[in-house]
């Protein structure tokens, strides 16, 4: 019988130290327009519910942002705050480790997502922030997830690790 062990990396990532919840949201209907919202509806293989993005790729079905690098990115470009909005993500969630999640399945409300990699600061970042905010979101942009179960999040759920995706390196296997 085969049993596998664990890399040393693999139990640290799989331990986060509480969970978090959701604080912002919002969906891009098209180009331009931005709709804040107290609730959406997550669908596998199409993304949020009224998003223009809903469905182009399983890999950004949802895009999430740690929502306490705002003030990181803020002190960076000398601002006194920054609005969510401008980074063009679906998703702010506070109080657990957005980049500890793109490798992971969790739980945002009654959705069940899996990270599926880093979400790179948008282009657009130098006109909205000015000269310097595509580097200053360097390292903050977030991640992006797709749906596996479906569900509402609202403003306020619970953010909670799952469990980490199957790694598909640095596990070997013994003899029991």
């Amino acid at each position: 019988m085969d049993t596998i062990k664990l890399s040393p990396l693999h139990r640290l990532l799989s331990t986060q130290p509480h969970a978090g919840h959701v604080e912002w949201i919002s969906v891009r209907p098209a180009r331009g327009q931005l709709n804040v919202l107290e609730q959406v509806e997550a669908v596998p293989g199409k993304g949020l519910i009224g998003d223009r993005y809903r469905g182009s790729s399983g890999n950004r079905e949802v895009t999430l942002v740690q929502f306490e690098h705002l003030a990181v990115v803020a002190a960076l470009m000398r601002r006194a705050s920054l609005d969510p909005a401008i980074l063009r993500r679906n998703i702010a969630v506070v109080g657990i480790s957005v980049a500890g999640l793109q490798r992971a399945r969790f739980r945002i409300g009654d959705a069940v997502v899996e990270g599926t990699g880093p979400c790179d600061p948008c282009s657009k970042l130098d006109q909205d922030l000015g000269p310097g905010g595509y580097v200053a979101m360097l390292g903050h942009g977030g991640i992006t997830a797709r749906v596996i179960e479906a569900g509402s999040i609202r403003l306020g759920d619970r953010v909670e690790f799952i469990a980490l995706r199957p790694l598909t390196r640095n596990i070997s296997r013994e003899q029991a």
